[in-house]
């Protein structure tokens, strides 16, 4: 009969995994994170030419070269 008792002590799963899939779980988990970070990457750049075009906003030009002569 199967009691509660039993369910504490039940014998440890074993699980055997060959070589070859354990080197391609490895490949498929840096694929993962090389996409990863491609994508953050590409994310902060973003940013950055999205801040940069911000700045160049409110950045005051000059309108004439008289103005930028004279710094007014």
């Amino acid at each position: 009969m199967y009691s509660l008792f039993d369910s504490f002590f039940a014998p440890p799963t074993i699980v055997v995994v060959s070589e070859e899939r354990l080197k391609a779980a490895e490949l498929k988990a840096k694929k993962d994170q090389l996409t990863a970070v491609n994508v953050r990457i590409k994310d902060m750049t973003d940013y950055r030419d999205t801040l940069t075009e911000e700045i160049a906003k409110l950045d005051p030009q000059p309108e004439s070269l008289e103005e930028a002569l004279l710094g007014e």
